[in-house]
């Protein structure tokens, strides 16, 4: 039950406060005085969105906030529009939430009808969800929607399996060269990085026993001549003769005799040189950095993206080795599902034409109620089709007899608005037992008079004994039966332009259902038999 509404900024309308009773509360006011925006709030209160263009300009932000009586508690929502972003906030119970909590949370608030939902209700697809909400077997359509979903879940793999198939098929030629080109040079992680750093160190190696062998060759000499030790010992010699002429030499022949000891040990560290390496290793090195090149030029990737191919090949070829295996397993899976579902709607046939005797049956009280025809006849027409390939179902539509001697007909052929306008009544009546939200209805008297509006009347009326409800209506007739009248009218006050809210008691309520009924001398007496019938039915 909705006990407290407030508006803000939204709109035209700048601050309004609704406290709602128990039973039916009626909202009346001239049209385009704003009694549609206080529907609008309460749907964005619930989840709808809202542009920013819907705020009071000059205003930063419009809120709506409300109070609603739920059976395990009170539930205070509220909820803010920002004019500069258009973005809003939601509040419930003060914690922060989103709009798709409003939206799980609304049906157990609210139940909107109105002339949208006249449109609604001459779908077909609404009225075989009508006919399923009267079964008395809801498990069937459960084990129904569990089963189509698990065929769903089942085609969809068994068909990616065959689209990757398919497409790895189409490959498979270019996917089994690669495979052979790998598995013929058979590279390795880091092999290359290996190899070249081997290759560097081989380098090295000669470098080093060239640089071993060019010195000995300086040292000792050969065809070309005598190396540096013989001509140092010549030097030698020649500097010990002079030193016997002279003493001055004697100093020098001393340091070239040092110096050949020097000499002496430097030839024998040279030839102690490394030994020499594996003359065929370069060479294998080489050419097998030639392979892995080449392979890289003709897959054009590098050598890991190559060894990662050569996985994701692998995985491929046995992926369509093996994935006809598991199409059929799917195959046999989904077969068997499909039988499930084919008993699954042998039992919902007989339930949903049973459902449909009920609900045509309880719709044609209803309606004769309602001030149709008491010959006013319901039929639901099935007509076969597929709930899955190879599982039919029937899908029902409502079709009506208004009339003795009329053929059945579907409600968009023969049904007026005032004749949708009670239809959905009656509707609204019978699937709205057991349930407390609040029954919204705008204008579902559109189209209806004379002595039909009565039993309108009569019929919202008795609704309220059960749970709340909420009318706007132009019909004085349906006003006069509320529990509680609010007037929405508009007021120009320094040029701007505002929709308010008064509730209204007494001479008040006379005074709305005067003007409701036109006006005048004819206006006021029947506001007075209204006012003095709905208070003597009171009593």
């Amino acid at each position: 039950m909705l006990e407290y509404l407030r508006i803000r900024d939204l709109a035209l309308i700048e601050d309004m406060e609704l406290e709602f009773s128990n039973g039916l509360n009626v909202l009346t006011g001239e049209t385009g005085a704003g009694k549609s925006f206080i529907l609008k709030a309460l749907n964005f209160l619930t989840g709808d969105r809202l542009g920013a263009d819907m705020v009071r300009p000059g205003r930063d932000k419009a809120q709506v906030e409300a109070l609603f009586m739920l059976p395990d508690g009170e539930c205070i929502m509220r909820r803010e529009l920002v004019a500069a972003t258009g973005r809003s906030r939601l509040f419930i119970n003060d914690a922060l939430s989103s709009q798709d909590a409003a939206r799980d949370l609304r049906p157990s608030l609210i139940v909107h009808t109105s002339q949208h939902g006249q449109h609604k209700l001459l779908q077909p697809s609404f009225q075989a969800q009508l006919l399923d909400t009267y079964l008395q077997r809801p498990d069937l359509l459960e084990r129904r929607e569990a089963t189509l979903r698990q065929l769903r879940d089942v085609a969809a793999q068994r068909e990616a399996l065959l689209e990757r198939s398919r497409t790895l098929e189409e490959k498979r030629d270019v996917l089994e060269y690669q495979q052979r080109e790998i598995e013929r040079v058979a590279p390795e992680h880091g092999e290359e990085e290996q190899l070249e750093t081997r290759r560097n160190e081989l380098r090295d190696a000669a470098s080093l026993l060239e640089g071993y062998e060019h010195g000995m060759a300086l040292l000792r000499g050969g065809a070309d001549g005598p190396g540096m030790v013989d001509l140092l010992g010549q030097l030698e010699r020649q500097l010990d003769e002079l030193s016997n002429l002279d003493d001055a030499f004697g100093t020098d022949a001393e340091a070239a005799r040092t110096y050949r000891d020097t000499l002496h040990d430097l030839e024998r560290r040279l030839r102690r040189r490394p030994a020499i390496a594996d003359p065929g290793e370069r060479e294998r090195i080489e050419s097998r950095l030639f392979e892995l090149s080449q392979l890289k030029r003709k897959l054009r990737r590098s050598l890991d993206d190559i060894l990662n191919l050569r996985d994701e090949i692998d995985e491929n070829l046995s992926f369509l080795d093996a994935c006809g295996l598991d199409i059929k397993r799917l195959e046999r899976e989904e077969a068997s599902l499909r039988e499930q579902l084919k008993a699954v709607l042998d039992e919902l046939t007989p339930a949903r034409r049973l459902a449909a005797e009920r609900l045509a049956r309880d719709l044609e009280s209803e309606l004769a109620g309602l001030g149709f025809s008491e010959h006013v006849h319901v039929d639901f027409e099935f007509s076969p089709t597929e709930a899955w390939p190879g599982c039919p179902e029937e899908k029902a539509r409502l079709l009506w007899v208004p009339n003795p001697g009329q053929a059945p007909q579907p409600l968009d052929r023969i049904a007026s608005g005032g004749e949708l306008s009670r239809f959905l009544l009656a509707v609204v009546g019978l699937m709205s037992q057991g349930e407390t939200a609040t029954l919204i209805f705008d204008e579902v008297d559109a189209g209806v008079g004379g002595l039909t509006l009565h039993r309108v009347a009569d019929r919202l009326e008795s609704l309220a004994l059960h749970r709340q409800v909420l009318c706007i209506t132009h019909w004085p007739q349906i006003a006069a039966r509320a529990a509680r009248h609010f007037q929405i009218r508009k007021e120009v006050t320094d040029g701007a332009t505002s929709t308010l809210c008064a509730r209204l008691e007494g001479e008040a309520i006379r005074d709305e259902l005067a003007r409701m009924a036109g006006g005048g001398t004819e206006g006021q007496a029947l506001a007075d038999g209204l006012a003095a019938q709905n208070t003597h039915e009171g009593s």
